[in-house]
């Protein structure tokens, strides 16, 4: 009887992580191609999404004509390499171009759930505020990032999202010579 019990906790353990693993990227845009030229507008192709984190690589010349081609930067989702930063709602999931100076080329709102982020993160002058900022900068809501009253923690947790995530991408795919000062 109690090797039916480890059985049984093995087996529902296992399920557990396998639907978590599922479901993961639920909210997560299928097919935000469109979204790259908004985030590289000089880009001439793109990898296939994968690798740890999960990321695309960019590059400015074509990788098919040119498999030798170095990346110029990367694009990812927030959520995939900081999936449990929340806002005020949920997660805020934000694609992001940055490039291997460690420098943030565009950001695009891909979805939210905040009660208040019509007038917080979904203005476009929200995520332009972070076109050209290095991973060294703060990301400091008041400081270098515009704060919006009554929204203090969707602002936030998306300041702390974007910081996070570009670091991760940073310190996982960049050299500290190779980063911006």
């Amino acid at each position: 009887m109690k090797r039916f019990g480890v059985l049984i906790l093995l087996f529902s353990t296992a399920g557990i992580v396998t639907l978590a693993a599922q479901t993961k990227r639920i909210f997560t845009n299928p097919r935000p191609e469109p979204h790259f030229k908004t985030l590289f507008p000089n880009a001439a192709g793109f990898s296939a999404f994968g690798g740890t984190p999960l990321h695309y690589k960019v590059y400015g010349e074509d990788p098919k004509a040119n498999p030798a081609a170095p990346p110029i930067g990367f694009i990812f989702w927030t959520t995939d390499v900081v999936p449990n930063e929340r806002a005020y709602h949920g997660p805020i999931h934000f694609l992001v171009g940055m490039d291997v100076r460690g420098v943030i080329q565009n950001v695009v709102v891909d979805y939210n759930s905040e009660p208040y982020g019509y007038f917080s993160i979904d203005p476009p002058q929200f995520v332009a505020q972070f076109k050209n900022k290095s991973i060294r900068d703060q990301f400091r809501v008041g400081g270098d990032i515009a704060a919006v009253s009554r929204a203090s923690i969707t602002m936030n947790g998306a300041a702390r999202a974007l910081r996070d995530s570009s670091r991760t991408i940073a310190k996982t795919f960049l050299t500290p010579d190779q980063i911006k000062q």
